[in-house]
């Protein structure tokens, strides 16, 4: 299967880093980034389907939030 065709894994990234100045911890960065981002998503969807309280989704997205940031000062970018 090429690139870009057929059924993606959730756990798959959608795209690919495109940055002149790749490093592993920029590639690294950009993943977390991507899974904040599918995360937040799924959290809000919950939350505007009923299955979860505002409060609760607001908490979840903060820790995330948190978590990236760690990521990003742990890997020195």
């Amino acid at each position: 299967m090429e690139p870009g065709e057929g059924i993606h894994s959730p756990l798959e990234s959608f795209s690919s880093y495109r940055g002149d100045d790749w490093s592993p911890e920029r590639l690294a960065f950009h993943q977390n980034l991507e899974q904040f981002a599918e995360r937040v998503g799924l959290i809000v969807g919950l939350q505007a389907n009923g299955k979860i309280e505002q409060s609760e989704a607001y908490a979840e997205i903060k820790s995330l939030w948190n978590e990236l940031r760690t990521s990003k000062k742990d890997l020195s970018i």
